[in-house]
């Protein structure tokens, strides 16, 4: 059954074609969505995929709502003077407008609902950990921290991290509601901590933000392997990092692994069933934007599935997340077997990473990354998230399954059924349903 021969799979393991897509990519630097960095790490894959063989790689175009970020600063009035200004303290967090305000800290801990729901948080500035409430049965997600802040009248908000190392978290918050009502940074876990320490007998900060919101252009990137006509299998991945760091393992590894395996299936295009599109999305960090671009502007009747890699590379060890299709679990869990690789899955269905664009439809998707040790997102969004941090042997093992997974789902043997968007909708565990409608994403 196994699709790659053992000259591909030789190949895949002792090439460095994908390590250096990742190197040229990270090289880039700040890959902000709408910014001339995701430009020119667009170009970066789309001469990857040129390279490697695949057909037609184009790069298209489209508009979002763009953000930059300019200055931040986070100054303690009470009880204990202090200005935090650089940048490995306080920064701004994308998607929330510029504005100054003073007022008192309310510290709700990891930022439950029950944790709001506890407090008294009008006119104050907020402040919430990067953990999730041990009585949580899901991770929450800032977005939701910062909506319910503005929601129940805060003036500010400021998300702290719980890594140690001086490292800022960044991420989004305004979403489809672009810039969001009210002022946000975020701080490291040493300067949260100790704002935490001074809110229990109280405390008095100022925070001024600076940042701007127009609009702007950002980009997807596509080719082609594989028959002209049939239900097409999707490989993709988000070319867009945050400002801040390199953008290594979210989501340079992806869009490398992308390449890659449009490298590998070159070998064995003959064989293909199915064509095989590659693509990698922009604006993925803000909203998801590139993966909706694209999903609104072709026909999904013409897809068979999608295969999303996302966060790919901090092990070798596979991770796919199914929502819900077995026939793309078993795919997945046949490869591994054969390998006789570890496989960790989760069949709930998510609604974060570029697949959702295409499940919220009913269309076959999973997200694939790779299992880790750290909690949350670890170095992810923050000025940590560099190419040190990985391992081109762990790039080259993934590559090999993904490829052969790919392959075999562009096989006529593997029919997988899509589901109406009723039946999506009605299998949402209840906290992604409170999640989506907290932050204004609910599609349905």
């Amino acid at each position: 059954m196994r699709k790659l021969p053992n000259s591909v799979v030789g190949d895949a393991q002792t090439s460095d074609f994908g390590w250096q897509v990742l190197t040229d990519l990270v090289d880039v630097g700040n890959r902000m969505a709408g910014q001339a960095g995701e430009a020119d790490g667009a170009a970066v894959v789309r001469d990857a995929f040129e390279r490697a063989g695949l057909r037609k790689p184009t790069i298209e175009r489209f508009d979002i709502p763009g953000w930059w970020r300019e200055e931040a600063t986070l100054t303690v009035e009470t009880p204990h003077e202090r200005v935090h200004d650089n940048t490995h303290e306080v920064i701004s967090l994308p998607g929330s407008p510029s504005g100054s305000v003073t007022a008192d800290v309310v510290d709700v801990g990891p930022g439950g609902y029950d944790d709001f729901e506890a407090a008294d948080i009008d006119g104050a500035v907020v402040m919430a950990s990067s953990e999730t409430p041990e009585s949580a049965d899901r991770w929450i997600h800032r977005m939701e921290k910062y909506s319910n802040a503005a929601t129940e009248g805060a003036a500010g908000f400021i998300f702290r991290n719980h890594i140690d190392g001086s490292l800022p978290p960044t991420g989004e918050v305004g979403y489809g509601n672009r810039p969001g009502p009210i002022p946000a940074v975020g701080v490291s876990s040493e300067v949260g901590t100790r704002l935490a320490r001074y809110a229990v007998d109280g405390a008095t900060v100022s925070i001024d933000s600076q940042c701007r919101n127009e609009p702007s252009t950002s980009r997807n990137v596509e080719a082609r392997l594989g028959p002209e006509d049939g239900e097409e299998v999707l490989v993709t991945a988000h070319v867009d990092a945050h400002d801040i760091s390199d953008g290594a393992l979210d989501n340079g590894t992806g869009s490398a692994l992308v390449a890659e395996i449009g490298r590998l299936l070159t070998a064995v295009e003959g064989e293909l069933d199915h064509p095989v599109r590659f693509i990698t999305f922009g604006s993925e960090e803000i909203g998801l934007r590139g993966a909706y671009h694209w999903s609104e502007s072709h026909d999904l009747d013409n897809v068979k599935c999608v295969v999303n890699i996302d966060g790919a590379g901090s092990s070798r060890n596979l991770w796919v997340g199914t929502n819900g299709f077995e026939t793309l679990a078993s795919v997945f869990e046949s490869v591994t077997d054969e390998f006789n690789a570890p496989l960790s899955t989760r069949s709930g269905i998510s609604p974060h990473g570029d697949q959702w664009a295409f499940v919220q439809e009913g269309i076959p998707a999973v997200m694939a990354g790779s299992t880790s040790d750290s909690t949350g997102r670890g170095w992810g969004h923050t000025h940590a998230d560099t190419i040190d941090k990985l391992d081109s042997r762990d790039l080259r093992d993934l590559a090999v399954l993904l490829a052969e997974a790919v392959a075999r789902l562009a096989d006529n043997e593997v029919s997988v059924a899509t589901k109406s968007r009723t039946t999506i909708r009605e299998h949402i565990d209840d906290g992604y349903v409170q999640e989506l409608k907290t932050g204004g994403r609910w599609p349905y």
